[in-house]
């Protein structure tokens, strides 16, 4: 089973679509007031306009801004925490083991945690004569 798509509830949508374009570097594929989407290896991240926190009803499944929580793999952590530092944007944690894997944890304009993790070495196998 793989990830299809994640949906991120946002107040500004402007503004988080230059956070994950300009500042995490994805490709943006579609782009509205309400409804954006990026392309992702295998996947789609969608932006949903979020009703204003005065006005969303808490006992709906109507969610509001910084509802989500996604998780990214890249193939060099310690590069991208360093590009991602330069840019400005809030680490939330340091890249540290967790389980056995290299993972970070960055903050989005609306403070939604957003988790990035390194992916696996390839294994190299030697041969067995």
């Amino acid at each position: 089973m793989r990830l299809n798509y994640a949906i991120v509830f946002v107040s500004d949508m402007q503004r988080s679509v230059a956070f994950y374009r300009d500042m995490f570097g994805l490709a943006l594929r579609f782009e509205s007031t309400h409804w954006s989407e990026f392309n992702m290896e295998g996947a789609t991240l969608a932006l949903h306009l979020a009703d204003p926190a005065d006005e969303a009803d808490f006992d709906s499944e109507r969610p509001t801004a910084g509802y989500c929580r996604p998780g990214f793999g890249v193939p060099d952590l310690r590069a991208f925490h360093k590009r991602m530092l330069e840019r400005g944007v809030a680490c939330l944690q340091e890249p540290s083991e967790v389980a056995g894997s290299l993972v970070a944890q960055y903050a989005d304009p609306d403070g939604l945690s957003i988790s990035v993790g390194q992916y696996p070495a390839p294994h190299s196998e030697t041969p067995v004569s």
